[in-house]
């Protein structure tokens, strides 16, 4: 067996479900999930039917390039969302099976396992970073967020001797689970530390349609753009319609940027056999041309956070995040009581289920800035999300 597994940590929720063994939640209330980041609301009918209509798809192989019409949507989107100019759909565009195992396989293509490879994450994290720098042969080195900079990464706590080991660099900007997105001063700083040290940096972008003001998150080609990087050297932005477009089980998202990292990536793939299939290409190209749905999903959220986030801020330190779709909550403020003990009895007492914020995170540097902290998953309808939110406030002012 490959020795590597055994770094491997178990997966936040196989921590959670062993959190809760024994526990019986009290039948009085019906069970209700904040704690995984599966999006609820309806799959959005057009889309649907551009799925059924494309099953004839399924009687051929895929290309690992996928089509030229889901390219082209993409790169429309592109172009359209970030004030682009014209991407090349055949080298600067690749369509991948969601962003899960893109961002995995990306690490096995860009690693070179020398002795002393790091792979830099930030901290609390989406744990396929983790995973993807100990199986390509690299550690992780994880950088804390910082609470004054709304969580956003403290790059410039990282000492100097750091740097030139690190291969690739994996952000996730608007950020899970604390939703802070980067700014351009971020990004100014990242491409420089990167030109002077060669690593690449991997976007994870897969929460940028869901925000709360009025000007969209900032993205990586979108930074590069407007700061003269012609080409975007070293960058790799992720995106999915997962979250965009309510299709988490069509896997579809896409990978664009540096076309000489691509062209490697692609030829990785192609052994790798992960290739869209025809008909969920077809179903992408129609959803990425499409932003109305994405916009009255937007609504939804930013309605649901608006009345949810007050209610939680009576009993818990919260606040309104940049983007995405999840509060992260601190819960020691009024007692003393930790992410974990607030997460099992509010199982127990309430039925409603939230993750420890310690399980996103790693002990580094001397703390794990996910401690006492939980992050709920606003994903459900309206009504359940403000039901969740006010047994939290019950159970928070008996503690």
């Amino acid at each position: 067996m490959n020795p590597l597994l055994d770094k491997l940590q178990p997966y936040p929720f196989e921590k959670l479900r062993q959190l809760f063994a024994g526990v019986t939640p009290d039948p009085a209330f019906s069970p209700i999930s904040l704690g995984i980041g599966e999006p609820k609301h309806p799959t959005p009918p057009f889309i649907q039917e551009a799925l059924a209509a494309n099953l004839s798809g399924l009687a051929s192989y895929p290309s690992t390039l996928g089509s030229d019409a889901l390219r082209g949507a993409i790169a429309g989107w592109l172009e359209r969302r970030y004030g682009l100019p014209p991407l090349d759909p055949a080298t600067q565009i690749l369509p991948v099976n969601g962003s899960r195992e893109a961002l995995f396989a990306l690490a096995q293509t860009v690693i070179d396992p020398v002795p002393g490879a790091l792979v830099m994450c930030p901290n609390p994290f989406y744990q396929i970073y983790e995973g993807a720098a100990y199986l390509a042969g690299a550690t992780p080195y994880f950088v804390n967020s910082d609470p004054a900079r709304n969580f956003a990464p403290d790059y410039r706590s990282v000492p100097a001797e750091v740097w030139p080991r690190v291969q690739l660099l994996y952000l996730c900007s608007p950020g899970n689970p604390t939703g802070a997105v980067l700014t351009l001063e971020d990004w100014k700083e990242l491409f420089a530390l990167s030109d002077r040290y060669g690593f690449v940096i991997a976007s994870d972008e897969c929460y940028s349609e869901i925000y709360f003001k009025d000007t969209a998150p900032l993205g990586g080609l979108e930074a590069a753009h407007k700061l003269g990087r012609s080409g975007y050297p070293r960058l790799i932005a992720f995106s999915s319609l997962s979250k965009r477009s309510n299709v988490p089980g069509m896997r579809s998202g896409f990978v664009a940027g540096d076309a000489e990292i691509l062209k490697k990536y692609l030829l990785y793939r192609t052994y790798h056999g992960s290739a869209m299939s025809p008909s969920i290409q077809a179903a992408s190209a129609v959803a990425w041309n499409d932003e109305q749905h994405v916009i009255e999903n937007r609504q939804k959220y930013v309605a649901k956070f608006n009345q949810v986030t007050p209610l939680l801020r009576e009993v818990l330190d919260v606040d309104l995040p940049d983007a995405g779709f999840y509060l992260w909550a601190k819960v020691d403020g009024r007692v003393a009581i930790s992410d974990t003990e607030f997460a099992k009895r509010l199982h127990a007492e309430y039925n409603v289920t939230v993750l420890p914020g310690s399980y996103l995170a790693r002990e580094a540097h001397g703390a794990n800035p996910g401690a006492n902290r939980v992050r709920m998953a606003l994903v459900a309808e309206v009504e359940e999300c403000l039901e969740a939110a006010q047994r939290i406030v019950e159970f928070a002012r008996k503690l």
